[in-house]
């Protein structure tokens, strides 16, 4: 599978030397992981706050690439999918997936060797076992009464 994110002529190990919100778009795009966590339905316990992520996939999510189907457009399907940028890291921190490369480095962490920056595989992700390739549930075939019983573990791997 070809990588559907522009990793090429980037500076050479950007993500270490470079704030992130001194990155250029593409950097900044580059980061990415391709898993598509981020593309799952969450639930958040109203008492605690705890996020819980569900195997139940946005309705534009690609099962199998692990990106979104309409990326470019997704605000005219999704208006309330989330545009992350170093503004708006601070209150989306909690939602985001564990392995993910915005949250890593936000806290200061190093990226996982399967990265594809890292391992130079886009598909080093799916191999990991640490993304949603063929084991989601698409959102219209689940009522959302029942999303709970679609809680899966995180980090997976």
């Amino acid at each position: 599978m070809t990588d559907p994110i522009d990793r090429t002529d980037l500076r050479a190990r950007f993500w270490e030397k470079t704030p992130l919100n001194k990155m250029t778009p593409k950097e900044w795009e580059a980061l990415c992981d391709g898993c598509g966590k981020c593309c799952m339905n969450k639930l958040e316990d109203e008492d605690t706050g705890e996020v819980a992520l569900t195997r139940v996939a946005c309705r534009l999510f690609d099962d199998s690439s692990c990106h979104c189907a309409q990326y470019p457009i997704r605000h005219q399907f999704i208006p309330e999918c989330i545009t992350l940028s170093p503004d708006n890291m601070e209150e989306n921190l909690y939602w985001m997936p564990e392995t993910c490369a915005y949250k890593l480095l936000w806290k200061g962490e190093p990226l996982y060797n399967w990265h594809p920056l890292i391992s130079g595989d886009p598909n080093a992700v799916h191999t990991a076992g640490v993304s949603m390739q063929d084991r989601t549930v698409p959102e219209f075939e689940i009522d959302e009464d029942d999303w709970e019983d679609h809680v899966i573990e995180e980090p997976l791997g």
